[in-house]
Protein backbone atom coordinates (compact mmCIF):
# COMPACT_ATOMS: atom_id res chain seq x y z
CA UNK A 1 0.00 0.00 0.00
CA UNK A 2 1.20 3.49 -0.83
CA UNK A 3 0.68 5.31 2.48
CA UNK A 4 0.91 8.76 0.89
CA UNK A 5 -1.74 7.86 -1.69
CA UNK A 6 -4.07 6.52 1.01
CA UNK A 7 -3.49 9.63 3.13
CA UNK A 8 -4.32 11.97 0.22
CA UNK A 9 -7.39 9.95 -0.76
CA UNK A 10 -8.65 9.86 2.84
CA UNK A 11 -8.38 13.62 3.18
CA UNK A 12 -9.99 14.35 -0.19
CA UNK A 13 -12.84 11.96 0.50
CA UNK A 14 -13.61 13.77 3.76
CA UNK A 15 -13.75 17.09 1.87
CA UNK A 16 -16.00 15.58 -0.79
CA UNK A 17 -18.23 14.16 1.94
CA UNK A 18 -18.40 17.70 3.39
CA UNK A 19 -19.45 18.87 -0.07
CA UNK A 20 -22.26 16.30 -0.15
CA UNK A 21 -23.59 17.44 3.22
CA UNK A 22 -23.24 21.12 2.31
CA UNK A 23 -25.23 20.79 -0.90
CA UNK A 24 -27.88 18.65 0.80
CA UNK A 25 -28.32 21.49 3.27
CA UNK A 26 -28.41 24.08 0.49
CA UNK A 27 -31.03 22.07 -1.43
CA UNK A 28 -33.12 21.82 1.73
CA UNK A 29 -32.81 25.51 2.62
CA UNK A 30 -33.20 27.24 -0.73
CA UNK A 31 -36.58 28.54 -1.83
CA UNK A 32 -35.55 28.76 -5.49
CA UNK A 33 -36.55 25.64 -7.48
CA UNK A 34 -33.72 26.15 -10.02
CA UNK A 35 -31.16 26.45 -7.22
CA UNK A 36 -32.59 23.35 -5.52
CA UNK A 37 -32.23 21.35 -8.75
CA UNK A 38 -28.63 22.56 -9.17
CA UNK A 39 -27.69 21.72 -5.59
CA UNK A 40 -29.19 18.26 -5.99
CA UNK A 41 -27.08 17.78 -9.15
CA UNK A 42 -24.04 18.74 -7.08
CA UNK A 43 -25.00 16.23 -4.37
CA UNK A 44 -25.10 13.52 -7.05
CA UNK A 45 -21.80 14.67 -8.56
CA UNK A 46 -20.19 14.71 -5.12
CA UNK A 47 -21.48 11.22 -4.33
CA UNK A 48 -19.92 10.02 -7.59
CA UNK A 49 -16.63 11.69 -6.62
CA UNK A 50 -16.75 10.09 -3.18
CA UNK A 51 -17.39 6.68 -4.76
CA UNK A 52 -14.42 7.15 -7.12
CA UNK A 53 -12.13 8.21 -4.27
CA UNK A 54 -13.29 5.37 -2.00
CA UNK A 55 -12.88 2.80 -4.76
CA UNK A 56 -9.34 3.99 -5.39
CA UNK A 57 -8.66 4.10 -1.66
CA UNK A 58 -9.72 0.46 -1.31
CA UNK A 59 -7.56 -0.48 -4.30
CA UNK A 60 -4.45 0.83 -2.49
CA UNK A 61 -5.36 -1.08 0.68
CA UNK A 62 -7.22 1.63 2.58
CA UNK A 63 -10.68 1.59 4.11
CA UNK A 64 -13.65 3.48 2.71
CA UNK A 65 -14.07 6.95 4.16
CA UNK A 66 -17.62 8.00 5.05
CA UNK A 67 -16.89 10.75 7.56
CA UNK A 68 -16.54 14.49 7.05
CA UNK A 69 -13.96 16.95 8.35
CA UNK A 70 -14.29 18.53 11.77
CA UNK A 71 -14.05 21.96 10.14
CA UNK A 72 -16.92 21.03 7.82
CA UNK A 73 -19.10 19.93 10.74
CA UNK A 74 -18.42 23.19 12.57
CA UNK A 75 -19.08 25.23 9.43
CA UNK A 76 -22.40 23.47 8.74
CA UNK A 77 -23.45 24.08 12.35
CA UNK A 78 -22.61 27.76 12.00
CA UNK A 79 -24.52 27.92 8.71
CA UNK A 80 -27.59 26.40 10.36
CA UNK A 81 -27.46 29.12 13.02
CA UNK A 82 -26.86 31.81 10.39
CA UNK A 83 -29.71 30.61 8.18
CA UNK A 84 -32.01 30.69 11.21
CA UNK A 85 -31.09 34.33 11.74
CA UNK A 86 -31.14 35.42 8.08
CA UNK A 87 -34.25 33.44 7.16
CA UNK A 88 -32.38 31.21 4.72
CA UNK A 89 -31.34 34.10 2.51
CA UNK A 90 -30.47 32.93 -1.03
CA UNK A 91 -27.34 35.05 -1.27
CA UNK A 92 -26.09 33.69 2.08
CA UNK A 93 -26.68 30.12 0.92
CA UNK A 94 -24.72 30.76 -2.29
CA UNK A 95 -21.90 32.48 -0.39
CA UNK A 96 -21.66 29.49 1.95
CA UNK A 97 -21.43 27.16 -1.03
CA UNK A 98 -18.72 29.34 -2.59
CA UNK A 99 -16.75 29.20 0.65
CA UNK A 100 -17.05 25.42 0.70
CA UNK A 101 -15.90 25.12 -2.92
CA UNK A 102 -12.90 27.31 -2.20
CA UNK A 103 -11.93 24.94 0.62
CA UNK A 104 -12.43 21.96 -1.67
CA UNK A 105 -10.13 23.53 -4.25
CA UNK A 106 -7.53 24.10 -1.55
CA UNK A 107 -7.76 20.39 -0.68
CA UNK A 108 -7.36 19.43 -4.34
CA UNK A 109 -4.38 21.79 -4.70
CA UNK A 110 -2.79 20.34 -1.55
CA UNK A 111 -3.23 16.84 -2.96
CA UNK A 112 -1.69 17.85 -6.26
CA UNK A 113 1.37 19.30 -4.52
CA UNK A 114 2.26 15.64 -3.96
CA UNK A 115 1.60 14.56 -7.54
CA UNK A 116 5.04 12.95 -7.90
CA UNK A 117 4.21 10.60 -5.01
CA UNK A 118 0.81 9.62 -6.45
CA UNK A 119 -0.10 7.13 -9.16
CA UNK A 120 -0.96 8.79 -12.47
CA UNK A 121 -4.60 7.63 -12.35
CA UNK A 122 -5.02 9.31 -8.94
CA UNK A 123 -3.55 12.57 -10.26
CA UNK A 124 -5.95 12.43 -13.24
CA UNK A 125 -8.95 11.79 -10.98
CA UNK A 126 -7.98 14.64 -8.64
CA UNK A 127 -7.46 17.00 -11.60
CA UNK A 128 -10.87 16.08 -13.03
CA UNK A 129 -12.61 16.67 -9.71
CA UNK A 130 -10.74 19.94 -9.20
CA UNK A 131 -11.89 21.18 -12.63
CA UNK A 132 -15.48 20.32 -11.73
CA UNK A 133 -15.09 22.31 -8.50
CA UNK A 134 -13.73 25.29 -10.43
CA UNK A 135 -16.70 25.13 -12.82
CA UNK A 136 -19.07 24.93 -9.84
CA UNK A 137 -17.41 27.99 -8.31
CA UNK A 138 -17.94 29.94 -11.52
CA UNK A 139 -21.58 28.86 -11.72
CA UNK A 140 -22.17 29.84 -8.08
CA UNK A 141 -20.63 33.27 -8.73
CA UNK A 142 -23.03 33.75 -11.65
CA UNK A 143 -25.95 32.68 -9.45
CA UNK A 144 -24.85 35.14 -6.75
CA UNK A 145 -24.83 37.98 -9.29
CA UNK A 146 -28.44 37.26 -10.26
CA UNK A 147 -29.84 37.13 -6.71
CA UNK A 148 -31.30 40.31 -5.26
Amino acid sequence: MNNRTAEVLNELTQFVNDRIEGYKTAARDTRDPAHKAYYNELVNQSQQFSNELNSTLRSVGGDSQRSTTIKGKIFRGWMDVKSGITGKDEKAIIESNLYGEEWAQKAYNDALENRTELPNEVVQMVEKQKQASIATCEHLKQMKNTVD
